[in-house]
């Protein structure tokens, strides 16, 4: 199996960090954006897509900042997905930052997924 290669995006977003977090960390606000349904119990959320579903296990959390996720297929590798804010400390402005690994060949497939997501990211927050 090939290994995966690590990519990194940023996105500007108009919204405050705050209400930012409450989407990209919580069952609810990642069912507005992320994927049709989330289900969270303990550590391990469940996304679910049509008819789809794969797990994850939350790695780490820093409230406000950041959350990273590792999917159940990649249980054992150190592949991971992570969701960062980033504040400009001159300007205040707020960045997402993604960090998530992929099959070299799939790479430009999943930033357009990633664009994708987060453009209903912006929708949802009115970020547009």
């Amino acid at each position: 199996m090939q290994d995966k290669v690590k990519f990194e995006l940023e996105f500007p977003i108009h919204s405050s960090p705050t209400l930012l977090y409450q989407y990209i960390s919580t069952p609810s606000g990642l069912s507005e954006w992320f994927a049709d349904n989330v289900n969270s119990r303990g550590e391990t959320f469940t996304f679910i897509w049509d008819d789809s579903e794969e797990n994850a296990k939350l790695l780490s959390k820093k409230s406000g900042e950041r959350i990273k996720f590792r999917w159940e297929d990649d249980e054992g590798e150190s592949y991971y997905f992570e969701m960062r804010i980033q504040v400009d400390e001159i300007t205040k402005d707020v960045s997402l930052m993604v960090v998530d690994f992929t099959d070299e060949d799939e790479l430009e497939e999943a930033k357009m997924l990633w664009d994708n997501q987060i453009s209903e990211l912006k929708h949802v927050l009115g970020s547009v």
